[in-house]
């Protein structure tokens, strides 16, 4: 009787510490959207990029989304540090890269820190890339990155006035491009 009473107790412990567990990481998944419309060439695009405005310190894998982005223009998805004087809810002032960013710039997927979204060249790094969902004359996507506090060995979110965010910028073909930055600002538990 007293063997059953404690597997009993054990079971009823354990599914109680999975459900905290369970309401942890849904109160740090919370998602955050961001925008901005952008002109290329002679069409406008209206971006939205949707991603947890809040994770784990330690790491955690999420799922970020976008829309509306230019079908020929390549873009990483990943976590970077916030430049100095970008305010993220004014495109006027996101004229410096995002960097450093965690993973750096994974070509090959070997972090899982970032995505590379692009409709001619995915297939060349199948394990971190894949092309937008087409509608329309717009690129749209659905990824998961890995994102954890530390960037580097000497920055972390959150330390010595770092602040970061989820972000798309435009990919290695045109990485001076700063039309298809779109910050969704991030903050570790």
């Amino acid at each position: 009787m007293r063997t059953r009473t404690r597997t009993a107790l054990t079971s009823a412990l354990a599914l109680a510490s999975a459900s905290a567990l369970t309401l942890g990481l849904a109160s740090s998944a919370s998602a955050a959207t961001a925008g901005r419309t952008v002109t290329d060439g002679t069409r406008s695009y209206t971006l939205s990029l949707t991603a947890p405005g809040t994770a784990a310190a330690t790491g955690a894998n999420v799922t970020v989304t976008g829309s509306g982005y230019n079908p020929d223009q390549g873009v990483y998805v990943g976590l970077c540090a916030i430049p100095a004087g970008v305010n993220t809810a004014d495109p006027a002032t996101w004229n410096s890269k995002p960097t450093p960013c965690l993973g750096g710039q994974d070509e090959t997927g070997t972090t899982g820190a970032s995505h590379w979204v692009n409709s001619d060249w995915y297939w060349m790094s199948p394990s971190n890339s894949s092309p937008f969902t087409e509608a329309g004359g717009l690129g749209s996507f659905s990824v998961q990155i890995h994102v954890k506090a530390q960037l580097s060995s000497t920055v972390t979110c959150g330390q010595s006035g770092v602040t970061c965010a989820i972000v798309t910028r435009a990919d290695h073909f045109d990485s001076s491009d700063r039309k298809y930055d779109v910050y969704v600002p991030v903050t570790f538990q």
